[in-house]
């Protein structure tokens, strides 16, 4: 399923994305990919794609929790001085 496949940027910029792949993936004229600019490198996604990474990397964090823990001790610091 997964492979690696060579583009060329064409006129103004252009990609074209090979037919098996738009095929595998679902990609539709129109489509909106997302492209990312990582550290290592290029990722061009689909928004659901995104998302789900997004979701995936966010997954077991309790982030609500690590903020009122943070604020909490900017408070204490704050009542010490």
């Amino acid at each position: 399923m997964s492979g690696t496949h060579t583009v060329v940027v064409g006129d103004r910029g252009r990609l074209v994305v090979p037919a098996e792949v738009r095929e595998r993936a679902g990609l539709v004229e129109g489509t909106t990919l997302v492209l990312l600019e990582t550290p290592s490198g290029i990722v061009l996604m689909t928004r659901a794609q995104l998302r789900d990474r997004v979701r995936d990397e966010l997954s077991g964090l309790d982030l609500v929790g690590e903020l009122l823990a943070e604020r909490r001790a900017v408070a204490a610091n704050e009542d010490a001085a």
